[in-house]
């Protein structure tokens, strides 16, 4: 075969890859969309634990947005590696 074949190969290895990769950040999205929402419904049965909450809710954030960025670091890695 020819290295034009093979670089196509692996050119669309890596697009394919990196499009997988990225399926992380959905999840990210949904569980920060979860943190606060249970949040929201904390709050409204028992509002003087707000200030717990709360940072039990940001570290949850904090928790789940990082492994949103993960995900887009590998896709990064994957893509221009």
């Amino acid at each position: 075969m020819n290295t034009t074949f093979y670089l196509a190969m692996t050119t669309s290895s890596k697009l394919i890859g990196a499009g997988m990769a990225t399926i992380g950040v959905v999840g990210a999205g949904c569980g920060i969309g979860v943190v606060f929402g249970c949040l929201l419904i904390a709050l409204s049965r028992n509002p003087s634990r707000e200030a717990k909450l709360m940072q039990l809710a940001l570290l949850g954030f904090a928790l789940t947005e990082a492994m949103g960025l993960l995900a887009l670091m590998m896709a990064f890695l994957i893509l221009y590696s």
